[in-house]
């Protein structure tokens, strides 16, 4: 039960909170209840140190944590693609409180928009109370527990190449069974992003797609969603191909 609510207003004091025991972070305002941790007494509300604006940095784009998902998928500096991916996530409703750090936190292994950053080579810095560094976000999903404890600061892609994702679900609107984002950059090296065929969503090469072994679920058999896979790893690449969808 929550018992206390914090929200700082510096980077500092925010670590030093998040480091103590007992804390459940803040990161959008949709899903406290049932993401809180069973032990958790107090609050830690990051919407007051300002790390909600999407900017250039180098080649690259860094998106704040708290970032809504509508701003970014309304945004001018983010690739086409993770607009579009950002406005899947959620209805309109929801897109408006929900951010890009609570998606990470939340590790859907359906969600659109992690694979479509993961699919760009994403990296989230994580600020905890020794050290602030950036990781490999497809690391940092991979590794349950990677982020307690520790303040996401933001997710930095890198802007530049040609992207597509294809999906397959029951419906237009209903979350894909399997999904496969694809990037290829300037030297031509193409990085895949697949949901719906681990516990969380996986980086691949074109070649790794056939090693596949997904669970099965009510939505599909194992056997089902490795062959969605591999169909829809290969309009993915056609379309990259060809310079894009």
């Amino acid at each position: 039960m929550i018992t206390r609510y914090h929200r700082p207003t510096t980077m500092e004091e925010a670590v030093s909170l998040v480091g103590t025991p007992g804390v459940h972070v803040i990161v959008e305002g949709t899903a406290l209840s049932s993401n809180a941790k069973p032990d958790a007494t107090v609050a830690v509300d990051l919407q007051s140190i300002g790390l909600n604006e999407i900017e250039m940095s180098g080649g690259a784009i860094r998106i704040g944590s708290m970032t809504t998902l509508a701003d970014l998928s309304s945004s001018s500096l983010a690739p086409a693609l993770i607009c579009e991916l950002a406005k899947r996530e959620a209805p309109s409703t929801i897109r408006n409180a929900a951010t890009v750090g609570g998606i990470v936190a939340t590790n859907d292994p359906e969600s659109e928009l992690l694979a479509g950053l993961i699919a760009f080579n994403a990296f989230v810095t994580i600020a905890r109370a020794t050290s602030i560094h950036d990781y490999p976000l497809e690391t940092a999903l991979r590794n349950p527990g990677f982020i307690d404890d520790s303040v996401i600061v933001d997710i930095s892609i890198e802007t530049g190449g040609t992207a597509a994702a294809h999906r397959t679900g029951r419906t237009p609107m209903d979350r894909p069974i399997v999904m496969v984002t694809g990037h290829m950059d300037a030297a031509g090296q193409v990085r895949l992003a697949i949901t719906g065929v681990a516990s969380h969503v996986i980086a691949a090469s074109p070649s790794q797609v056939d090693a596949l072994t997904p669970p099965t679920d009510f939505r599909g058999t194992s056997q089902y969603r490795k062959a969605l896979a591999t169909v829809l790893t290969k309009r993915v690449i056609a379309d990259l191909s060809e310079g894009g969808p």
